[in-house]
């Protein structure tokens, strides 16, 4: 990515401290149990380690690193039974889910060899489960547990331990990047329209705003013909572009382009929503012509760019390309009845890592439809199979919402005048599905992704403590 951001994960242990003295044999049992979880964290996230909690003063000594690290996530491992003090204050002054991680060594007992210290430390799928996560309800923080075994490996629980270090890392990339807001939303779209502050307070995303006079000029300095040339290559290797290409074709899209990602990493840019409405001459309205592209460039690596000036959808771009690795702006185009199928994608900015079934393409237009202008338009194409759609939204009080569907890509003809869209089969329906999806109010544009990952998104959704509509799965 541009912008390169790693969540940062609190990782403590607990167990009663009576045991300890009692059961010696305990002590090493837990360290080495304790070090083979840590182990089981994917390295795209930083561990706080909070260390084996055994009395409160060490839980009080965790909530302190926790909290210097403005930890996104705290994973709890449960390696015996633990009063609710242990936990507590490691967790009461913070504002993430506490994942409480009831695994258990062995898969079952050796009943007639089993000893107390065998069943407490390698035997107890721990009844001081439902003990912390009432504490936690009685204090006001959110949870999950995540239940299972050591030996011969449990697939189920390093599925749900690397889904949550996804759902932290969006949290991390919104508190530590920025969102560019070029010019404004596309005027009347009143659903796009958003409080800055608001956003700030409730999602952590910090909202730059940027005049299309200095974008017009964002590429006078740049003059290193070496970059230029590999940005232009790169062009050329990501599109397929309609009558054929040469480097000198592209060289001021790759010219704007190397400006645009030094740009991004300047001002630490994760998001960027942008519209002009304007009818621009000269080199401004060269740059119009070629946003499209120029702005697909960054979308390749990490930086989510949204069209219209819709913020929401940028959000929601950035949080599946993190989870999933790919996010699409889209829209409702179309519906086929013959086929109970919805026709969904959008014009402008794509992500070229979503377009699996054929290269993405690129060609020139008259007119963009409805706005001023004309110039590059992209197309990209997603594969058939499953695909996850995503869009938030918000209440009157301002409160955010996430609207989510999973459905099927099918094979079969597509729209072919530069737009991507594809053809999704929904479990309900198309026409149910529209109606489900319409009445919860998910605004204009939402993202897509390939996969399924609304589990996924559903922990996104508790680490930012908002509710979610779950359409269809």
């Amino acid at each position: 990515m541009l912008v390169e951001t790693k969540a940062r994960v609190g990782v403590f242990a607990i167990a009663l401290g009576a045991y300890l003295p009692q059961f010696p044999s305990l002590v090493p049992e837990f360290e080495s149990q304790y070090e083979a979880f840590k182990k089981t964290l994917p390295d795209t996230v930083d561990i706080i380690d909070g260390g084996i909690v055994t009395t409160k003063e060490l839980s009080q000594a965790a909530g302190d690193k926790f909290r210097a690290a403005d930890v996104d996530l705290v994973i709890l491992q449960m390696l015996t039974y633990a009063t609710s003090y242990n936990m507590l204050p490691a967790v009461r002054d913070l504002d993430v889910p506490v994942v409480i991680v009831n695994v258990q060594k062995l898969k079952a007992p050796d009943y007639a060899n089993t000893d107390t210290p065998k069943w407490l430390g390698e035997l107890y799928a721990c009844g001081a489960v439902g003990e912390m996560v009432a504490d936690l309800n009685r204090a006001g923080k959110r949870s999950a547990v995540i239940t299972g075994v050591v030996e011969g490996g449990d697939p189920a629980v390093q599925k749900e331990i690397e889904e949550w270090c996804k759902a932290a890392q969006v949290r991390r990339r919104f508190r530590d990047t920025n969102l560019a807001q070029i010019g404004r939303p596309y005027p009347g779209m009143m659903d796009l329209y958003i409080d800055e502050t608001n956003l700030y307070h409730r999602m952590f995303v910090y909202t730059k705003q940027f005049d299309w006079e200095k974008m017009w000029a964002i590429a006078d300095d740049i003059t290193d013909e070496e970059a230029i040339r590999a940005k232009a290559e790169d062009i050329l290797d990501t599109f397929e572009i309609e009558g054929g290409a040469t480097v000198e074709t592209v060289w001021d899209m790759a010219k704007y382009v190397v400006a645009f990602e030094q740009w991004v990493k300047d001002e630490q840019l994760g998001l960027v929503a942008s519209h002009y409405d304007g009818f621009a001459q000269g080199i401004a309205g060269k740059l119009d012509s070629m946003l499209i592209p120029a702005f697909s460039m960054l979308i390749k690596q990490g930086t989510a760019c949204a069209v219209e000036g819709d913020i929401k959808v940028a959000m929601a771009m950035s949080i599946l390309k993190t989870i999933a690795g790919t996010g699409q702006l889209s829209e409702m185009y179309s519906i086929d009845f013959n086929e109970d199928l919805c026709i969904i994608g959008h014009s402008g900015s794509g992500d070229a890592d979503i377009s699996q079934a054929h290269k993405p393409t690129m060609k020139i237009v008259p007119v963009f439809h409805g706005k001023t202008g004309g110039g590059y338009l992209t197309q990209f194409y997603p594969p058939t199979g499953p695909v996850t759609y995503l869009a938030i939204t918000q209440d009157r009080d301002g409160h955010f919402k996430f609207v989510v569907a999973e459905g099927v890509n099918e094979d079969g003809p597509i729209f072919m005048f530069g737009d991507t869209n594809m053809r999704t089969r929904f479990s309900c329906g198309a026409r149910e599905f529209m109606n489900k999806w319409n009445e919860a109010g998910p605004t204009h544009h939402m993202a897509a992704a390939v996969g399924r990952h609304i589990d996924t998104i559903l922990k996104v959704a508790k680490i930012f403590n908002i509710p979610v509509d779950v359409i269809t799965r």
